[in-house]
């Protein structure tokens, strides 16, 4: 079979934006990108798209009337997101993919965005792109771009909105850049602010051995990192910033994940974890941090972001929730313990210094996890930014690799 030549895809409903989606179709062509027009509107008719609503909603395993129902427009909608995830999955010669939406429309067309492989490009412009995004987002590489106004009409405020998000897709397309390989083995890294030190300490020893991918540990960096673990794309773990744990326990803005290590335990991967940030849960401006947390210890990250210091009774409970997804692990496990603190903040004088609270924490992770030749807890007497603890993480890596 002859290679399909890749093509823009621009999804829409064409009942209710298929004069923008024309629109934006028209643009592309015009760069030079070949484009089909989607049609994923559950109530359109003839849009005159290139690929109909019809063709996608066969697709669902409960087939197309599953998706068409005009009874239920909520069901009709996760219905199509369903069937067009599933579309997408099957094609071959998606180059890219723009999407047009409200908020019906962003529920259908991002789950499709997310399961195109990363590289792909991927431009979705929302209407709820200016707020909290992780959700249509989640692990992928999506573009959002807020429209300003409505996706109605053509005016002085749409058309270079729109005409901007067809030319960065057609320059995507135009301009890809394949990855180069390294022949080297990929090692995912969770790293925070307050962990840099550490983090890069490690990078630099092991860089010129390992391609070395580090994940910001912001909650969905974690998930990141994980799935592509799941994917075997990512074939050793040095895990030493879990921060996302404590925010997932103490309701903080950046949570793991409930399957956070799930992926460690799976692949059985080589994994050296450590402590890194979990004195500290994540909130937003020191004005939006929950009334019931005002008497807190809080410290000002910068003006979006406030952390508030875990208690001796969350570091319990972190060491014991982080213990029994270790137990799980079978595969060569090495976690560490950085008894001289487990941040920058966390040192004599800092504002998150508490030895209680650390002590708390690391009792929790001696009672919890079974230690095995394989699963090993190692205590070090050090910071978790000291050269020294950065060469004993290299040490125990190399050690299980």
């Amino acid at each position: 079979m002859p290679d399909l030549v890749p093509r823009a895809y621009v999804v829409g409903t064409c009942d209710t934006k298929g004069e923008e989606l024309r629109y934006v179709l028209a643009l592309l062509r015009r760069a030079g990108v070949p484009a089909l027009l989607v049609d994923v509107g559950i109530r359109s008719t003839d849009g005159g798209a290139d690929i109909g609503p019809g063709e996608i909603a066969a697709c669902h395993p409960d087939g197309a009337a599953a998706v068409l129902d005009e009874r239920d427009r909520g069901r009709a909608v996760t219905a199509m997101s369903e069937a067009f995830r599933r579309f997408v999955q099957d094609r071959r010669d998606i180059g890219g993919m723009i999407g047009l939406g409200g908020s019906g429309g962003t529920n259908i067309i991002a789950p499709a965005l997310r399961a195109l492989p990363i590289g792909i490009p991927k431009v979705l412009v929302s209407t709820v792109a200016s707020g909290n995004v992780r959700p249509y987002v989640g692990a992928s590489d999506i573009c959002m771009l807020y429209p300003i106004t409505d996706i109605l009409g053509i005016n002085s405020i749409s058309a270079p909105v729109l005409a901007n998000a067809a030319h960065a897709l057609a320059g995507m397309m135009l301009y890809r850049t394949d990855p180069v390989p390294t022949g080297k083995t990929a090692v995912g890294f969770t790293m925070f602010g307050v962990t840099t030190a550490a983090v890069s300490q490690v990078t630099a020893a092991l860089r010129g051995e390992y391609d070395c991918l580090v994940f910001h540990a912001t909650g969905i960096g974690g998930q990141s990192m994980e799935a592509l673990v799941d994917s075997g794309r990512i074939r050793a773990v040095i895990d030493l910033t879990t921060t996302e744990i404590a925010d997932l326990l103490a309701g903080g803005t950046q949570p793991a994940d409930p399957d956070r290590l799930g992926a460690i335990a799976r692949r059985r991967v080589p994994y050296v974890g450590s402590c890194g940030a979990l004195d500290m849960v994540n909130f937003g401006a020191m004005s939006r941090v929950p009334a019931r947390h005002r008497d807190r210890r809080l410290h000002a990250h910068n003006a979006q972001v406030t952390l508030m210091r875990t208690t001796p009774e969350e570091n319990k409970l972190m060491g014991e929730w982080i213990g029994a997804r270790l137990n799980a692990c079978d595969g060569p496990v090495r976690f560490l313990l950085p008894l001289g603190g487990v941040s920058a903040i966390d040192i004599p004088g800092g504002p998150f210094y508490d030895p209680e609270a650390d002590r708390a924490l690391f009792d929790a992770l001696r009672r919890s996890v079974v230690q095995t030749p394989n699963r090993q807890l190692v205590e070090l007497p050090y910071h978790i930014n000291d050269p020294a603890f950065a060469a004993a993480v290299v040490a125990h890596f190399r050690a299980i690799c």
